[in-house]
């Protein structure tokens, strides 16, 4: 009885801790006794057992009050991403971020945002109308309808400063979304077992990619600022590789971007030594506070090879990206998607141009961008004000999500594992990483879910945070 009468206040205790200031002081033991019509000792009992687990703290002839959450600086690891490689082996268990969830979960785990996000409207309307043409019943060319290809051509031009040619749509191929296009490029630039430099951390895909095709990856560390020029040319030296792939713009996980600086200095890196430069421009039109500026834009030699999507920005039904890339490297990378897929649904490619050449079409990138800057704001909030030990090591500038930084040690299998029994589903970090993970991670998606129930999510983290055991 009086074990059941402690635990029954320690939860007591907990959810008024949650809700507390550091610095607050418990009430006394005569009032918390009155309260939980308990005895002084097993009262006693409880309030050691909430000093045990360091969320209170005794001060003698005083009281006991709320501990102060200290904001330990995290200990740097990155380094070793490059010093280890490659991890030799990878669970083919499929991604958390393709796993459903309950129907009243909170899910922050997908990589997609939410519906009420896209150009529903116009995407239906460009279905129906594209499947009263002809190429509803014909086959689409290898390569791509045309005036799909130009405009995505268009797009790159645009940003292409003068002195340097703009791409044309004979360079665009047309791809079923990008992960295919990811496979033809590790073949085409690598082949199986030649290595390959990717930032640590990555896209969870490309890694994916990368590993059914054989290709060995080289990590390289990559910090909210992108990753080091001088540490991509020692990888290239050190390793041979001939290609690294990269998303310079609102990196998935960590939301990063290349500063121009870092983009100039690695575009140069892999002139000098005869390398390509595989841009995922995946968040494209996900921009919130800063504009993508494509480093194939910069590129006249034909060492960036660049990929974009639309499915995100457009609809998930509609996969439809394209994979720009000059010279022979072009025709290997055709070759290869024809040999793959044979060619892309002429149906989807018409709704996907019908989509973005629509006059609403800036203004619905207007309308997201404010809308996932309410988004990731609010969740922001709620993570400092009710999960004070998830840390936010850069903001993003765009694209859909959070990259968490936890405490030291902790065990997140366990952690996301006690969040979804709680309600709350989260991606574990473990999946962007090439190699070992040198911290604990977890990615947020702020772009899928109800943003009304971030404060929720944010306290079932903390939540979970304090009971998950540290090894």
């Amino acid at each position: 009885m009086d074990q059941s009468s402690t635990g029954r206040i320690v939860r007591g205790l907990r959810e008024w801790l949650a809700s507390a200031s550091p610095g607050q002081q418990l009430p006394s033991t005569r009032a918390l006794a009155a309260e939980y019509r308990a005895g002084p000792v097993t009262v006693q009992k409880a309030v050691q057992q909430l000093i045990s687990l360091g969320l209170v703290e005794s001060r003698p002839g005083v009281g006991t009050f709320v501990r102060g959450r200290a904001a330990a600086t995290p200990v740097d690891y990155s380094w070793q991403t490059a010093a280890l490689g490659a991890q030799p082996a990878r669970s083919a268990a499929l991604s958390a971020t393709q796993r459903g969830a309950a129907p009243d979960a909170i899910a922050l785990h997908s990589g997609y945002p939410a519906r009420e996000l896209l150009p529903e409207r116009a995407a239906r309307q460009a279905l129906a109308r594209a499947a009263r043409t002809d190429v509803a019943v014909t086959r689409a060319p290898a390569a791509g309808l045309p005036d799909l290809r130009a405009w995505f051509a268009g797009e790159l031009a645009r940003a292409t400063p003068a002195g340097i040619a703009p791409v044309s749509a004979r360079d665009v191929i047309v791809i079923a979304g990008s992960q295919g296009g990811l496979s033809s490029i590790f073949r085409a630039v690598a082949g199986r077992s030649r290595p390959v430099l990717i930032e640590s951390p990555s896209y969870w895909g490309a890694i994916l990619a990368a590993e059914q095709v054989g290709v060995t990856l080289v990590p390289v560390a990559s910090g909210p600022d992108g990753p080091d020029p001088a540490e991509v040319e020692r990888a290239l030296v050190q390793t041979g590789a001939r290609a690294f792939y990269a998303q310079p713009a609102f990196a998935n996980p960590t939301g990063a971007s290349w500063p121009a600086a870092t983009a100039a200095g690695i575009l140069e890196v892999v002139r000098r030594y005869g390398a390509f430069l595989v841009e995922d421009d995946w968040a494209h039109d996900l921009a919130i506070d800063a504009d993508p500026r494509p480093i194939a834009a910069l590129d006249a030699g034909g060492h960036v090879i660049y990929l974009r999507s639309l499915t995100k920005s457009v609809s998930p039904a509609v996969r439809v990206a394209a994979v720009i890339a000059r010279g022979p490297v072009r025709e290997r990378l055709l070759a290869d998607r024809a040999a793959e897929s044979m060619y892309v649904s002429g149906l989807l490619q018409a709704a996907a141009l019908d989509v973005v050449t629509q006059p609403g079409w800036a203004g619905h990138l207007r309308r997201l961008r404010e809308e996932l800057r309410g988004r990731r704001d609010l969740l922001l909030q709620s993570l400092r004000e009710l999960a004070p030990s998830a840390h936010i090591e850069r903001v993003p500038a765009g694209g859909l999500n959070l990259w968490v930084r936890l405490p030291d040690a902790t065990d997140v299998d366990r952690l996301v594992a006690e969040c979804a029994a709680a309600g709350l589903v989260i991606a574990p970090g473990r999946e962007w990483f090439p190699a070992e993970e040198p911290a604990p991670y977890v990615r947020l998606n702020y772009a899928a879910e109800d943003p009304g129930r971030f404060p929720e999510a944010a306290r079932i983290l903390e939540e979970c945070l304090g009971r998950s055991p540290r090894w």
